[in-house]
């Protein structure tokens, strides 16, 4: 089966900060046409920042303008089981390819806690649950053990990594292989050939955002088998991500560089990143230097 792309799509805002869901569906289409599947309410999305029916409505805004022309995955990760199992029950109404659950943040977990949380949502729902870990931002770690326990069950379908580490994807990887069915989707944008090479179904790239050409042709050319293509693409697409993310926290970044692309999709809701002339004037020579700007 093909590899597959999706892009952690960012949530667009309105000068009030209120979604902009016309802008929103404006990048569905642009990843869309460049090949792309989408996750939506993740973190390149703004989720911690975004109330329970935003998110539900983002959902089925984005779910309608896909119409089917490629996958969503809606993340519906909270720190309590019971709003995300709330959430879960929505997206599943909805009609989603996949609920991702993000690990979750504040709340300090034991692996059977994990367990327990995961297996309690992949209970609630028909719609294929997957796993996200991204221990940096919500600091509870799925251990490749316990990632092995949950591929067992029926409904998880596979894991998001987002964590950074090549080591913990090689684990990942190491349960796709023994478990039918089980997939991998690698999160950092530097690995995603890497992780294709290795065995994972996918990337969920948050970089895809303003550079979503580069990310489609990384995964048409491995899937082609030109691999002195996918090569090049994700030398291109590593030596924008180290440029870009050394200015600081990388969704800002992102988000920041696409609003220079685009501004339309609006500011962030997170106060990681403030307006900034010097800043803006670096990112844009990164977006130039790249001949996206």
């Amino acid at each position: 089966m093909s590899k597959q792309a999706f892009v952690a799509l960012v949530t667009c805002f309105n000068e009030d900060e209120t979604i902009n869901y016309a802008a929103t569906r404006a990048q569905v289409r642009r990843q869309v046409e460049a090949g792309n599947n989408i996750m939506c309410a993740g973190t390149n999305g703004d989720f911690t920042a975004l109330t329970f029916e935003e998110k539900v409505r983002l959902t089925e805004e984005v779910v309608d303008e896909v119409g089917g022309r490629v996958r969503v995955i809606v993340n519906a990760g909270m720190p309590a089981t019971f709003e995300t199992l709330k959430l879960a029950r929505e997206f599943d109404r909805i009609g989603v390819d996949g609920i991702a659950v993000i690990t979750p943040f504040f709340i300090a977990c034991t692996q059977d806690g994990l367990v327990r949380h995961f297996s309690t949502v992949a209970d609630a729902v028909t719609t294929p649950v997957y796993l996200y870990d991204i221990p940096a931002r919500t600091q509870n770690h799925i251990e490749p053990d316990t990632a092995r326990l949950l591929a067992g069950h029926g409904n998880i379908a596979g894991i998001k990594d987002s964590g950074g580490a090549k080591e913990t994807l090689e684990a990942y990887l190491t349960v796709a292989r023994d478990v039918e069915g089980f997939e991998v989707y690698s999160g950092p944008d530097h690995l995603v050939l890497w992780s294709l090479q290795n065995g994972a179904a996918g990337c969920i790239s948050g970089l895809g955002n303003a550079m979503p050409q580069v990310l489609s042709g990384i995964l048409k050319a491995y899937n082609a088998g030109d691999n002195a293509e996918a090569e090049r693409q994700q030398a291109t697409f590593t030596a924008f991500r180290t440029d870009l993310y050394a200015l600081g926290f990388a969704p800002a970044m992102v988000k920041r560089a696409l609003y220079l692309q685009d501004a339309s999709v609006g500011a962030s809701r997170q106060p990681a990143l403030l307006p900034n002339a010097e800043q803006d004037g670096r990112i844009a020579e990164i977006l130039s230097r790249y001949g996206l700007l």
